[in-house]
Order: structure tokens, then C-alpha cells, then sequence
């Protein structure tokens, strides 16, 4: 594991969250709101993940984790779900080349093999296209789901013969498929509701969590300036007293 669990160890704390993850909710009642196709929500909303992915680098976030698709999604209407998949592949058609001239890294986390091949394989390509950037980590979960990575990690686990004799926190964590990332700082759920909804569940055990009314293709700079100064606003103790920040900062 490359980052510190939070609950073993204080992690540093900067007026920037290193790590803010989202869940883009909202599209499809923007949509209906305005008279329009749920699938007009889905295509605005990618045009608000381009400013989010701007915003942030512009503000020196290292790390944007966006919950695209989740393992649940499936359940919804087979047209709509036919018609994300096809907005996932024209975002990556158009946004990889960008992304890499940006020197951001793309990563995309969950159970890729129910996709079809064309998009599976579009994925490895943008992944190895911007492996070597040293720049922001946007991150794309897609059919993902925070139950399905613990278990994928044990799992694992199991495979290689490393359960005997029970496992650490540690162990369990370099298996989850974001361990490349150090814990968000800040969640944010746009679209008026407040639930993780299996979303990153290990992974948000101390982030700050920030939610809001505004549907995500409305969710613009201003509004993450708003969630980034919500985050400022709290008291990041982890397990430990007022008195002994004031202490730590003395």
C-alpha cells in the first residue's frame, strides 16, 4: 500500500484536499426539470466533468475520483444504460488526448469485464496512453461498487494464499482497486441526496462530506469553491481531541 491508512496514522492536512471524490448525481433530473431526454442530462453532465477535472488542477488537487457508473446502475432502463455506455465511449474519444497534452493520468476502477470488448479495450489504451504523467489522477469507477472492492480484495487475497492466519488492515488495503491513491480528503454528492450509496466504503472512513442540491451538470467552479471552503471549515481531528490540535499547532 502506498498511502497511510487514516485510521492508523494522522494524515497531513492542507487547505486543498489532496484527494476529492464525487458522485456526479443529478443528470437525468436536470434533464426531465428542463423537458428534455434523461440521456441530454448524461451528455451535459460530461461537459461538467471537463470543467471539474480544470477546476482542480487548477487548484492543485492531486487526485479527482469520479463515480461514473455504479455496480447498481445496471438496473436501470436498458435503453439508458445502452446509451451511457455509448457517452463513454465518445468521452473517451475525446477527452484521453486532452487529458494526456495535460499531463493528467486516467485510471478507470471496477468490474470491467461486463463491458464490451471495444470499450474494454479503449480503456487499456487511455490508461497506458497516460500511465507516465505526473499530473492530476482522475480516476473513473465504473460499475463499481465499494462492497465489490473489499471482496475483489479479499479475493485476492485468498488466491495467493495470504488469508491464513488472518490479514492486516494494511494488507487488505494494497489489494482495493484504488491503492495508488491516499484516502479522499473530501467527498461531494451533488443532486440533493445524502448517502454514499456503496461508493469508495473503506476509502471514506475520515473524509469530510459535502453535499448538495445541485444537480451535476450545474455543479461549476464556483460551486467547488463553495465544497473546498465547506472542507475548510472543519475540524480534521481524527480520533482526537479539540485541545490537542490546538496543542499539535502551538
Amino acid at each position: 500500500m502506498t498511502h497511510a491508512s487514516s485510521t492508523k496514522e494522522v494524515p497531513a492536512i492542507g487547505a486543498i484536499p489532496r484527494h476529492i471524490a464525487i458522485i456526479m448525481d443529478g443528470n437525468g433530473r436536470w434533464a426531465t426539470k428542463r423537458f428534455l431526454p434523461r440521456v441530454a442530462g448524461h451528455a451535459k453532465g460530461v461537459e461538467a466533468v471537463r470543467a471539474a477535472v480544470e477546476a482542480c488542477a487548477r487548484k492543485g488537487v492531486e487526485y479527482l475520483t469520479l463515480f461514473a457508473f455504479s455496480s447498481e446502475n445496471w438496473r436501470r432502463p436498458e435503453e439508458e444504460v445502452s446509451l451511457l455506455m455509448r457517452l463513454f465511449v465518445t468521452a473517451l474519444e475525446k477527452e484521453v488526448a486532452k487529458l494526456h497534452a495535460n499531463d493528467i493520468r486516467l485510471k478507470v476502477v471496477g468490474d470491467l469485464s461486463r463491458f464490451d470488448q471495444k470499450l474494454q479495450k479503449m480503456i487499456q489504451v487511455a490508461q497506458a496512453k497516460t500511465a507516465g504523467n505526473k499530473g492530476m489522477t482522475v480516476t473513473i469507477c465504473a460499475n463499481y461498487g465499494g462492497r465489490w472492492d473489499i471482496m475483489q480484495a479479499v479475493n485476492r487475497l485468498q488466491q495467493e494464499g495470504k488469508l491464513e492466519g488472518g490479514i492486516s488492515e494494511d494488507q487488505l488495503a494494497s489489494y482495493l482497486s484504488m491503492a495508488y491513491a491516499p484516502e479522499p480528503d473530501l467527498f461531494i454528492r451533488t443532486g440533493g441526496e445524502s448517502r454514499i450509496s456503496n461508493f469508495l466504503l473503506w476509502q471514506l472512513a475520515y473524509s469530510e462530506l459535502y453535499f448538495t442540491d445541485t444537480f451535476w451538470p450545474d455543479f461549476d467552479a464556483s460551486s467547488l469553491d463553495t465544497a473546498i471552503l465547506s472542507y475548510q471549515s472543519r475540524e480534521r481531528r481524527f480520533g482526537q481531541t479539540s485541545a490537542q490540535l490546538v496543542e499539535q499547532a502551538s
